[in-house]
């Protein structure tokens, strides 16, 4: 037998779950009061699991107990892995109320804001009983997130290394320069990132790939990036724009879909890295569970299905 598979069959799953509330309470008695059995019975099981992993996980004193560095390790890995055991247990009572399939996606805010809405709708009236958990994430936290199997699709900008994952084109969008109505810059065609750079910027957080690129063709530059204030949505950056504190950079259409957010002017930007592309991306997308497959395929536009 492997050793391995020999620890995963000697680790009690009851034995860790005491471990935890020992840890989380300070002390075997309060543990054992509120798991409602005898603190000697937790004692003991806490002694069979030091045995099982072959080292002190506690130290034991007058006024309760400290994790030794194992013991910090240990609950690490207990947390991980009973929280693991709670989401497979929701996924399966789904299945048992008549859920078929379970898709969990993570994309940028760009994507969220100006396409998965209809999209991820769409997708839902044709296969009511597949489950799509969808959460926002910066392009690099995407990447990660799919590579390590956290997401079984993610979308991120194109401008972020894949990483070795397989990737399609998603949809493609522009940036555009957003100004209260009114603003010194309003009524050009369209106006080169030098002249924002004399402005207060209202930008999103420091790892969005907007920032990123800001940040980059300021340093090209020259020229010092007057970023005041950072958000992490897009509406809150329109509202900030709005009450004068700055310009800003958003997508063409999340600007369409929320310039009722204020008094708001937008134009072109005529620089090369305004016009982006966001990608699908999966590990292995023929290696898809059948739910995954369905959604990779109603969220890759025909005929541009082909991999980069």
């Amino acid at each position: 037998m492997k050793p391995e598979r020999s620890f995963a069959r000697r680790i009690d799953l009851t034995s860790l779950q005491l471990f935890v509330a020992v840890c989380e309470t300070g002390s075997i008695g309060r543990a054992a009061q509120q798991a409602f059995i005898a603190p000697s019975a937790v004692s003991k099981r806490l002694s069979d699991l030091e045995a099982t992993v072959g080292t002190p996980l506690l130290s034991r004193h007058s006024r309760g107990v400290a994790l030794t560095p194992a013991g910090q390790s240990l609950l690490h890995h207990a947390h991980n892995l009973l929280l693991g055991l709670e989401r497979m247990q929701g996924d399966l009572s789904e299945y048992a109320d008549g859920v078929r399939g379970h898709v969990r996606i993570h994309a940028n805010i760009s994507a969220i804001v100006q396409f998965l809405p209809e999209d991820l709708g769409a997708f839902a009236t044709q296969h009511s009983q597949i489950k799509i958990d969808l959460h926002e994430r910066l392009s690099p936290e995407v990447l990660q997130a799919v590579g390590e199997g956290a997401a079984d699709l993610g979308i991120c900008h194109a401008g972020t290394s894949t990483q070795g994952l397989q990737n399609r084109l998603y949809r493609s969008d522009e940036l555009v320069l957003v100004m209260p109505q009114g603003h010194a810059l309003q009524g050009q065609a369209a106006i080169k990132f030098d002249a924002v750079l004399a402005y207060d910027i209202v930008g999103l957080q420091a790892g969005s790939s907007i920032s990123l690129a800001m940040r980059a063709a300021a340093a090209q530059a020259g020229r010092p990036l007057r970023q005041r204030i950072q958000v992490t949505g897009l509406d809150a950056m329109c509202r900030m724009i709005d009450n004068g504190l700055g310009v800003g950079l958003l997508p063409s259409r999340a600007f369409a879909l929320l310039q009722g957010s204020g008094r708001l002017a937008a134009m072109p930007l005529d620089e090369p890295w305004a016009r982006r592309e966001l990608l699908l991306v999966a590990r292995d997308f023929d290696a898809l569970p059948p739910s995954a497959r369905l959604l990779a395929q109603h969220l890759t536009p025909a005929p541009a299905s082909a991999e980069h």
